[in-house]
Formats: structure tokens, C-alpha cells, sequence
């Protein structure tokens, strides 16, 4: 190791993580405030985000301009590395899959995606993913930090087995981080280390990447529910972390009954928000056969925004807004939340008619005759590989000085 990287690793690590969470999440636009946050002096944080700037993580503004009207000596701006490091996501869905690299504050730099037939086998789909992805490594020329995976199904804990893939044809229990990692270590990506290979639920991975640079940012208890491709997930922000549960398993949401004498679920029981209120519901409901091209999610929310004003669709989207308001307002009786987000399909129901939804849920909640709940569609793109890419990058955010560590392995 060189003088330098020694140098900088007897900087202490005590305030480079957080200084670069703020960063990371918007919170600590300019030095000012990085200094406010931290709670440090002005040459400490000066101190700070110049380290941050060295590892290539940030830049420091260099001659800061006070904007029209105001008064005192401008602050230097921070901003992200536009050449800086990347994770690699992956999510894995039920018409195929999609990879992106994504950079600090949830930015996508590049991303591919494959459609088809999920094999029964998840080593399959995750090998011919990750090799997608070190394309995208290759042509970037960036370098590589982590990798994160999002799968439709709870994850259990701490062995990344995917407990219910319900919506996929394979195995219950399916070791999806350790195929992951074998995918990665076969694929030779860039800076595969212990660091690599996290893994979680797409909607649990959602929550938060809309919690850390989305429509929930700020929120302290937040609710997010979402329709991908097939089935219907949820997921908790509890007083800003993401709840899990005690193995990763909490807040199956598609599994409220909201019409009892419904469509059989794949969980054994009927009337599920997970067959009543997802793409293939709301096709079925507009009287409309699947095509053989497109998701079935870009399929349902196409027709949801482009044909509204035909009245079979109307009807359809009123159906499953009332579906999902029903199941909302039980989530909201339970859980009190200060914000409800909406991905997916939800999303595209929620902006079609806002004011139904709201309606039912207020209708059917406690709170609905006091106040009221925000419900907010999703911002992001690609939300849950952004989510992905959280959990790789959050070692990073841990200590930062990893940086160093992946160059002296490459």
C-alpha cells in the first residue's frame, strides 16, 4: 500500500461515512450544511469533504457564487463524482430481468434488460443477468464497488434464500445471494469482494430507495405499496430504517383479502390483493388478452394512461382502486404511517383517479375522518434496482474508505 493510501487510512473514519450519507442523500448540498449535520467545525468538515473528494466520491465546488440577493460569503457546493465508482443492480421480475449501474445519489449511469421465459433454474437467469451487467462494467470503464440484487419474494435472513417466489417457477427456499455471488465470481466483475452480493425483496428494495432520494424522503414511518410485474408487495420505513422482521419476511401485503369470494391465490387462499389488484387483474378486467411482447406491467400501465377514457378501462381502474384502497386502509388501521407511497401499476392507478383512492382509503380508515395520510405515486425509475444498488453501496457509506481497498485489489 502506498504512502498515501497509508496516510489516509490513519485519517480516521469517523466522520467520512456520515458526511457522505448526507451527500449522497441530498441532505448536505453545500459545506454550510454538511457542517450543521455533522456538527463539527467548518474546518473539520472542510477537512472532510476534501477526503471524500480524494477518493473520488464527491466534488467540492472551487469558487462558490452567492446567488442574487444574499448576503455573506458563499458555501461550496458538493456534488456527486460525475466519473465516480458504481454498484451493479440487478433485479430479477417475472417477464425477465433488468441491470443497470447506478453511482451515488441513486443515479443510473447504464442499464439493459432481457425478456422472456424465467427458467425454473435461478442460476440461469442470474448468470445470464450478471454477464448483462459486466458488459455495462466494460463499456463504462468505471470502477466497481458492490453488487445488489432485488428478487420478487421474500428474502429470509442472513442466508438470502428466496422463501416465495410465487410468481416464478422456482424452488421455495431458492439460495438466490449465493447463486448471485457465483454468478459474480464467474462473470470475473470488477471489485467482487466480501462486499458483494447483497440481496432482498423489490419492494422492500423500492421503499428504500424512494425513502433515501425519492417521494418519501423525509417521511419518518413510511408505507410503500406496489404492483411490478405480477403479484402485489409492500414494505415499512420505520422511523427511517427499513422494517424487515426478525428474518426479513415482514409486511406481505399481497396476501390481504380484499374480495373473499375472489380469484384463487397462489398463498392457498382467495380474494388476495396479489391476484385482485395486479397487471394481469387489471387486463383481465378491461377485457383484455395479454400480448405476447411488452411486460405485463408496461402492458397494463400503457393501457391504464393511453385509454382511461374508454369505459371498460374506467371500469377496470375503478375496480382495482377500490381493491387497493381497501387493503390500504387495513395497512393504515395497523401501521399509522406518515406517508403512502405507490409504485408500479398503483402508481399509474393513483395519478389516473387520485381522488377515488384517497376516498376509499379515508373511507375505510381511522384516520380518514381526522386528517389524512399523503398518498404519493413513486418517483424513481427503475426503483428497486436503484434499491439494489443501496445495499451494495451502504458498506461504502459505512466506511468509505473501501474505495481505497477496491483499487489496491484491481
Amino acid at each position: 500500500m502506498t504512502h498515501t493510501r497509508t496516510t489516509r487510512l490513519e485519517r480516521g473514519r469517523g466522520a467520512l461515512g456520515p458526511a457522505l450519507e448526507l451527500v449522497h442523500t441530498g441532505r448536505a448540498p453545500t459545506r454550510a450544511v454538511l457542517t450543521s449535520e455533522l456538527g463539527v467545525t467548518r474546518a473539520t468538515a472542510g477537512a472532510v469533504a476534501a477526503e471524500l473528494e480524494a477518493l473520488g466520491l464527491i466534488t467540492v465546488d472551487a469558487h462558490p457564487t452567492a446567488a442574487a440577493g444574499t448576503q455573506g460569503r458563499p458555501s461550496h457546493r458538493l456534488f456527486i463524482a460525475d466519473q465516480g465508482p458504481v454498484v451493479l443492480a440487478v433485479q430479477i421480475h417475472a417477464d425477465g430481468y433488468r441491470v443497470a449501474l447506478v453511482g451515488l445519489g441513486g443515479r443510473i449511469v447504464a442499464t439493459t434488460s432481457g425478456c422472456g421465459t424465467i427458467p425454473a433454474d435461478p442460476a440461469r437467469i442470474l448468470s445470464e443477468a450478471v454477464r448483462a451487467g459486466s458488459a455495462l462494467l466494460r463499456d463504462s470503464g468505471r470502477q466497481c464497488l458492490g453488487a445488489g440484487l432485488a428478487v420478487p419474494s421474500a428474502v429470509a435472513e442472513p442466508d438470502g434464500e428466496a422463501l416465495n417466489p410465487l410468481h416464478l417457477a422456482w424452488p421455495a427456499g431458492a439460495p438466490v445471494r449465493a447463486l448471485f455471488l457465483q454468478a459474480l465470481a464467474d462473470a470475473k466483475v470488477p471489485g467482487v469482494t466480501e462486499h458483494v452480493g447483497f440481496s432482498g425483496n423489490d419492494v422492500n428494495l423500492t421503499a428504500l430507495a424512494e425513502h433515501r432520494h425519492g417521494a418519501g424522503r423525509g417521511a419518518r414511518d413510511l408505507l410503500c405499496v406496489a404492483s411490478g410485474h405480477r403479484g402485489v408487495g409492500g414494505a415499512l420505513v420505520l422511523d427511517g430504517r427499513l422494517h424487515s422482521g426478525s428474518s426479513g419476511l415482514a409486511l406481505e401485503v399481497g396476501h390481504l383479502t380484499v374480495n373473499p369470494e375472489g380469484a384463487p391465490c397462489h398463498c392457498g387462499s382467495r380474494g388476495c390483493l396479489d391476484v385482485e389488484a395486479d397487471p394481469l387483474a387489471f387486463l383481465g378486467a378491461a377485457g383484455r388478452t395479454p400480448g405476447p411482447e411488452g411486460s405485463l406491467l408496461k402492458q397494463a400501465t400503457d393501457l391504464l394512461r393511453e385509454e382511461y377514457a374508454d369505459d371498460s378501462v374506467r371500469a377496470a381502474g375503478e375496480l382495482l382502486i377500490d381493491r387497493l384502497g381497501l387493503g390500504i386502509a387495513g395497512l393504515v388501521n395497523i401501521l399509522n404511517p406518515d406517508r403512502i407511497i405507490l409504485g408500479g401499476l398503483h402508481r399509474a392507478l393513483l395519478e389516473a383517479d387520485p381522488e377515488r383512492l384517497r376516498a376509499v382509503v379515508a373511507d375505510r380508515s381511522l384516520w380518514g375522518r381526522s386528517g389524512g395520510v399523503p398518498i404519493l405515486p413513486c418517483t424513481l425509475d427503475h426503483n428497486a434496482l436503484v434499491g439494489a444498488a443501496e445495499l451494495a453501496w451502504q458498506p461504502v457509506l459505512d466506511d468509505p474508505l473501501i474505495v481505497l481497498e477496491g483499487e489496491h485489489a484491481g
